[in-house]
């Protein structure tokens, strides 16, 4: 790849912007804007729906179409229920793992603005009582935004409904670990954006349409990708997403798979993956000597691959994922060099597809 890299300094900057700004499921729109505004320079033309999806698009009349996607959303709770004291009860919005959030910071996000408040639990010296311990879980976390009844918390804007998000930011752990809460999955939106960007700097010409698609509504049942799919209508889609790094401990590589850190990106086998293409993407690889991993997933891929194979009359679609370490909690980690060979192997992988590929088993 000539000319322009991965990951520059202006790359390094929109990344750490970009996430550290809260775009949780169904209010991801701040993100998007943040994300519309890099990727300007290097799209034709926009497209937007009516539940936030955005999508930079590189050739919008051509015929043949080619999406390169990740999604906007992150993990958050909802305010449930406020008691005549002033505490806050919650329900999730998305995967939210109730066992880490005892005494953590937490931003409550109101149409006056950001309330904080904190996870309260009760102290250990209090928690002894000669039964089993009780563990967190979903009926007894509690946030604590400091007042002393239900009026006053309704004074401060909060109500039922108000969304919240967990203020941790980016941070780089020995030189070269990136870690934030909310990596999954917007550190796709600028692997995708990045891919953008190389396009352009290299001076690539595409045959065909790219659509660059950073979808909504992922983490609650890949609803932003089963939308925006059947608007597009691709001809190939390559999805890109977080995965679990099972080195570390507690995880069974026997059920879970073996993979790591600073191995390389992850190409997936599952049904929804269609064969021919996946093997492109190894080729296109093993081509430009980007190491990589495999993963299988039974049945589904848990992912917005899966609204994309299955839309319309069906889509030739795979997914490159990105090893992660604590996903869906505030210490999610990554590997620098695993996010720039993602970007890599998604450039040349794009480069490699030719205009009216069917990708058909029968050809």
């Amino acid at each position: 790849m000539a000319n322009a890299v991965p990951l520059n300094d202006q790359a390094m900057a929109f990344l750490e912007r970009y996430l550290n700004n809260a775009s949780p499921t169904s209010q991801e729109w701040t993100g998007q804007k943040l994300w519309m505004d890099y990727l300007r320079p290097y799209v034709d033309e926009f497209i937007t729906d009516t539940y936030g999806t955005a999508v930079g698009v590189i050739n919008p009349d051509a015929e043949y179409k080619v999406v390169i996607e990740g999604h906007a959303d992150e993990i958050s709770w909802y305010v449930n229920h406020i008691t005549d004291s002033g505490l806050i009860y919650v329900v999730r919005n998305g995967g939210s793992d109730h066992q880490i959030a005892p005494s953590k910071r937490v931003n409550i996000h109101t149409a006056n603005g950001i309330v904080e408040g904190v996870f309260g639990w009760p102290a250990i010296h209090t928690r002894s009582n000669g039964s089993k311990e009780q563990a967190p879980k979903p009926d007894n976390i509690f946030i604590d935004v400091g007042c002393t009844s239900k009026d006053e918390v309704e004074a401060l804007g909060v109500h039922v409904g108000c969304i919240i998000t967990y203020p941790d930011e980016f941070f780089i752990l020995n030189e070269n670990k990136f870690v934030c809460r909310a990596l999954d999955n917007r550190i796709g939106g600028v692997m995708i954006a990045e891919v953008a960007r190389l396009l352009k700097e290299n001076g690539k010409t595409l045959e065909f349409g790219l659509y660059i698609v950073n979808a909504v509504q992922e983490e609650v049942g890949l609803r932003g990708a089963q939308m925006i799919a059947e608007r597009i209508r691709p001809n190939v889609a390559i999805v890109t997403d977080v995965t679990h790094d099972t080195t570390t401990p507690m995880i069974e590589q026997k059920t879970q798979g073996t993979l790591k850190l600073g191995e390389g990106p992850v190409i997936a086998y599952a049904p929804a993956v269609q064969q021919k293409l996946r093997d492109r993407i190894i080729e296109t690889a093993q081509a430009h000597k980007i190491d990589f991993q495999r993963a299988a997933s039974s049945r589904a891929t848990g992912t917005d691959t899966d609204s994309f194979a299955y839309s319309h009359q069906g889509v030739a679609s795979a997914l490159i994922s990105l090893p992660l370490r604590y996903m869906h909690t505030t210490v999610e980690m990554v590997h620098r060099e695993d996010v720039e060979n993602v970007i890599r192997l998604i450039y040349e992988s794009v480069l490699a597809i030719t205009p009216g590929e069917t990708f058909s088993y029968f050809d």
